[in-house]
């Protein structure tokens, strides 16, 4: 069972090893043993604490609330889903064809035709590049807004890299009291190792997301994680925290282990948690019924999309829906976006039987679903892989990673509706006009959300550095 906030076990070996947790005496760690009821052992709590500081520039004004992050690991190729290119050459138009939507002059690909009738509602942005091209260090980049050290499939999450969006987000505008204000789900993302960028880094566990690793399609999902043991009350276990507090004052092990604070906030949080009714009642998919959950899609990615909008309506301000834990292109019926294991046929069936059809029945149900209910104005949906695929077929019949240019799809939240922002070349290789880069992306997310781009969070190392590196994308901003 994956406890609410952690990482995976041996991302919480590394953060031990990272911070010298041999430093910790044996009467300490007995000390903290009894705080594993709810999963909170000693190494999920390292780096616990983390100074952040608002820039001094007056916040802008938000308009949104909430944001629903859509990571299509893999790279979804733009050519095959929102930048056709009906008139390049067949090698590099490939085998679909493009049609038109409710919106004059935007066209998309045939097999999204439930897409097509919803494109009044987005806005997409044909001209994002960067020049990281393998998956774990253009997925950092994507996750974050920040490019990595080094462009490596063998770059490994260390608490020097930059944090998820969604963490910055719970530092600098915790939504406060009983709902988490970062819940990510249903898979820990890994090319080979863990894929970085998906948890707090050094602003410490208490702004990891609440990590569900469970899911949400099951017949038996459920939150075990925020239920009180048989026989424990909340009246009991508060009793037993003011215990655990006065251990700590005595021992006054947090005022001098740099690593172990912040272990209040974090187990009030929890805390609070397991007396929630309302995040109890956000993940309860049973409360909704069998007609709204046959549209989102009865798979995992599908359902999940339906309790990210019931995590949003209940107030939660970070959601990340994962489409999958891997790259894929293996088989057809599990994976993300990458296509190589296809080499030999030209019409890649991963994305034919796979990710346009689960594309084409979740996305416009989210997006419709959310503005039927009045969300969708405070609500900022995200859809969005790593990069793009190679323009031409090559000679294996293969489409190589591509992050020279590749298309991002954001909806509501503040941005224009039935919009195209910059251009790709008559091929679909490069920005023609209008380029964006990853980091503007997040300056975008940020000022929708109220929150300064510019505002500066303490690293690894004590140094101030910017939440985002980028500008926001004006002409996006209804």
């Amino acid at each position: 069972m994956t406890p609410p906030f952690l990482p995976p076990r041996d991302d919480c070996s590394t953060a031990c090893q990272t911070l010298g947790a041999e430093k910790y005496t044996r009467r300490r760690l007995i000390q903290v043993g009894g705080m594993g009821l709810l999963g909170l052992n000693l190494p999920g709590l390292l780096r616990a604490a983390a100074a952040s500081s608002v820039g001094k520039t007056r916040a802008p004004k938000a308009k949104a609330k909430s944001v629903i992050f859509l990571y299509q690991f893999g790279g979804p190729s733009h050519l095959e889903t929102f930048d056709m290119k009906p008139d390049a050459p067949e090698a590099i138009r490939g085998p679909h064809r493009a049609i038109g939507t409710n919106v004059d002059g935007i066209q998309i690909a045939e097999r999204l035709p439930r897409m097509a009738k919803v494109m009044d509602k987005v806005c997409l942005v044909r001209s994002v590049h960067h020049t990281m091209q393998n998956h774990n260090s253009a997925s950092y980049y994507a996750l974050t807004g920040h490019a990595p050290p080094v462009d490596d499939i063998r770059l490994r999450d260390t608490l020097d890299l930059s944090p998820a969006y969604g963490s910055v987000v719970d530092a600098l505008a915790p939504t406060g009291g009983e709902l988490p204000g970062f819940v990510a789900y249903p898979h820990v993302m890994r090319d080979g190792s863990v894929t970085p960028g998906q948890h707090a880094s050094f602003l410490g566990k208490i702004h990891d997301p609440l990590l569900i690793i469970r899911d949400p399609n099951a017949t038996d999902f459920s939150l075990p994680e925020l239920s009180l043991p048989a026989g424990m009350t909340i009246e009991r276990l508060a009793a037993r925290r003011e215990l655990q507090k006065a251990i700590d004052a005595q021992s006054r092990m947090l005022d001098t282990a740099a690593a172990a604070k912040g272990l209040d906030t974090y187990y009030d949080k929890a805390l609070a948690m397991l007396h929630s009714t309302r995040l109890r009642d956000a993940f309860n998919l049973g409360a909704e019924s069998d007609r709204v959950r046959d549209s989102y899609g009865r798979s995992t990615y599908g359902q999940g999309c339906l309790l990210a909008r019931r995590l949003v309506e209940s107030g939660v301000r970070f959601v990340s829906v994962y489409f999958d834990a891997s790259i894929g292109g293996q088989t057809t019926t599990d994976g993300g976006w990458d296509t190589h294991g296809f080499n030999n046929t030209r019409m890649f069936p991963i994305i034919e039987q796979r990710h346009l059809p689960i594309t084409d029945q979740t996305l416009p149900t989210l997006l419709t679903d959310l503005d039927e209910r009045g969300l969708l104005e405070s609500t900022l949906v995200v859809w969005m892989g790593e990069f793009g695929r190679t323009p031409k077929i090559n000679a294996n019949v293969s489409r190589d990673h591509w992050p020279s240019c590749y298309t991002v799809l954001l909806a509501g939240g503040g941005v224009k509706r039935g919009y195209v922002h910059g251009a790709s070349d008559r091929n679909g290789a490069y920005p023609e006009r209008d380029a964006v880069r990853p980091d503007d992306l997040a300056a975008t997310m940020f000022h929708l959300l109220g929150i300064n781009p510019h505002a500066e969070v303490m690293n690894a190392q004590n140094r101030p550095i910017p939440i985002a590196e980028g500008q926001p994308i004006a002409g996006v901003l209804a």
